[in-house]
């Protein structure tokens, strides 16, 4: 499959609904947001996160569509993959390399040919250093940055009780154990990512069928990730722009900034996606430039 020849730029619309969008491990689990503003944060981990999910679920492990980060694989078991298939001992990789120059190439690529979160995202593969298991490190196409709330959140602490008590001793002296949930009554986030096809074509290989797959996994980025903790979660919009060349035709923040978002009720608070109302100034769209709203 070749590599994408056009570069894009995009920008994600999510919502949450009584739910935690993304914990804050060092606060207690809470909604995380910028403490100076009270703008809620999503960060691009936890973003790559539901896309890579959303791959291993459609691909299951077809070839092509492995996943490199999961939880259930150590990364170093990953790595030798590509040692065995190529026929390397990691143990005299030194004398491997004297004897095959472009091994270090060789191992990128397998890499990259086999895993679909590498070719997207790239990867630091360089976790086993003693026994010098090293796959390199890979700087992928596609890029996310943090989401952002498009207005300041709220995050509330909800007290629940349950009456499955813990103990037999907790038992003989209560009925019920009490619990705390965070929550943020509605939220609208926003994400933008990039798409470079010169490090799609120089570097991992990216392809108009990964293209397909990630717009698709973007789409449905939270329709197999539900929880009782995330509450009600949806992507409500997804804006690409494609560019006419593989370098680009106009700057990134120009194209975001044709993006305009505003409440239909300033005085009242948001608490739904139709209390937005989201405008894209296609009139002043750059030569070179498309936009296509895939949501």
């Amino acid at each position: 499959m070749a590599a994408i020849s056009n570069r894009y730029d995009f920008v994600i619309f999510f919502d949450v609904e009584n739910g935690n969008p993304n914990g804050d491990p060092d606060a207690g689990n809470m909604p995380r947001l910028d403490p100076e503003t009270g703008y809620g944060i999503v960060t691009d981990v936890c973003l790559k996160r539901k896309i890579r999910n959303y791959v291993e679920l459609v691909k299951e492990d077809e070839p092509g569509y492995k996943i490199y980060i999961k939880g259930d694989t150590p990364l170093n078991t990953s790595d030798k993959t590509a040692y065995l298939e190529l026929g390397v001992d990691e143990k005299k990789i030194k004398e491997e390399k004297k004897k095959r120059p472009q091994l270090d190439e060789e191992i990128r690529d397998f890499m990259c040919k086999n895993f679909y979160d590498i070719r997207t995202f790239g990867a630091v593969m360089t976790t086993f250093v003693k026994a010098a298991l090293n796959c390199g490190q890979v700087r992928g196409p596609v890029q996310l940055g943090f989401a952002r709330s498009v207005d300041p959140i709220v995050p509330q602490e909800v007290t629940i009780t349950r009456i499955a008590i813990t103990t037999e001793a907790d038992a003989e002296k209560k009925n019920t154990e009490m619990g705390r949930k965070h929550i943020v009554p509605y939220g609208l986030y926003r994400a933008e990512g990039y798409v470079s096809a010169n490090l799609a074509r120089k570097v991992t290989g990216f392809s108009e069928e990964d293209l397909a797959l990630l717009w698709e996994a973007i789409i449905n980025l939270f329709e197999h990730d539900r929880s009782a903790a995330r509450g009600k979660m949806a992507v409500r919009e997804l804006m690409v722009f494609r560019h006419d060349s593989e370098l680009g035709n106009a700057p990134a923040y120009k194209l975001f900034d044709l993006i305009k978002v505003s409440r239909r009720d300033e005085d009242a608070p948001p608490r739904a996606f139709s209390d937005y109302l989201i405008q894209v100034e296609e009139d002043a769209l750059p030569q070179g430039v498309t936009l296509t709203r895939m949501v």
